[in-house]
């Protein structure tokens, strides 16, 4: 099936005004999104503390792969500074009515084959040598597989970048990549998240290079490592910590993602400040 045309991301549409800027549609929603995250990322600095001794605990803790308070802290620290970095990008943006075009995944299709050489007996070995496929092909500028590529972004590693890098970042990379980093090292699953704004966090991935399948993998193996964790004490054993109803989320986290209390997002007493 063939993909609607892209929209020009160049030409300004109906979107949603603040003050005298009029921000572009699809920039309004990604900023929205962006503000959401935001607020629970510091909304969840501010009471981790306080819930850790909770067995109910056990349900953030999982979503993190670790009981470690001090781990938990410093990826939701980083996933603050990453949003803060993103809102100023595309706070930019607005200020210059500039709309944000859609980034698709592409999918990789598997190599053909190449084709056989024709079997000729080489008259020398020297001949040999020169037969096609005997010697590597030079590497091609662009080739994906050849090319070195940037470090990909690893939410075990617990380095914070500096705010220069990340405003370095979020301009390089699809929006949808940097809100997959911020949904890692905020905690944000589904099962967090109220019916409507995990739709928004679905589209947001899907529109713009994100990927469900880093997201669901990156969840699966910290469920392992909890496990792990787990194991080693058997007190903890007693409590489901998999897959939470909607109210045992708000008794961990005190709200569901997306759920007020939340101010506008398009406040501009939320702007976040420069570095």
């Amino acid at each position: 099936m063939t993909r609607p045309a892209t929209p020009d991301p160049t030409q300004d549409r109906a979107g949603r005004t603040v003050g005298a800027v009029t921000i572009p549609e699809r920039l309004a929603a990604l900023l929205h999104v962006v503000r959401v995250l935001l607020g629970h990322g510091r909304r969840l600095v501010e009471t981790v503390p306080e819930r850790a001794a909770n067995v109910e605990f056990a349900i953030l803790a999982g979503v993190c792969g670790t009981y470690t308070l001090p781990t938990i802290l410093v990826r939701l620290q980083r996933g603050i500074l990453r949003a803060m970095a993103l809102e100023r990008y595309l706070l930019s943006r607005a200020a210059k009515g500039r709309e944000i075009g859609f980034v698709y995944l592409r999918e990789r299709t598997p190599a053909k084959p190449a084709a056989e050489p024709p079997e000729e007996e080489p008259a020398s070995k020297e001949a040999a040598s020169e037969r096609p496929g005997d010697r590597a092909d030079p590497a091609k500028p662009g080739d994906d597989e050849r090319t070195p590529k940037r470090p990909a972004f690893d939410p075990d590693d617990l380095r914070i970048p500096t705010p220069e890098e990340l405003d370095a970042e979020v301009r390089r990379r699809p929006i949808g990549r940097t809100i997959l980093a911020i949904c890692m090292d905020l905690a944000v699953i589904p099962s967090f998240c109220t019916s409507p704004f995990w739709n928004q966090i679905f589209d947001t991935l899907n529109n713009y290079g994100g990927s469900f399948t880093t997201l669901f993998k990156m969840r699966e193996h910290r469920e392992t490592s909890f496990q792990k964790e787990r194991d080693k004490k058997p007190d903890t054993w007693g409590f489901a910590w998999r897959h939470p109803g909607p109210e045992t989320v708000r008794q961990v986290l005190g709200y569901m993602i997306g759920e007020p209390p939340t101010l506008d997002p398009f406040d501009p007493l939320l702007a976040t400040a420069p570095p």
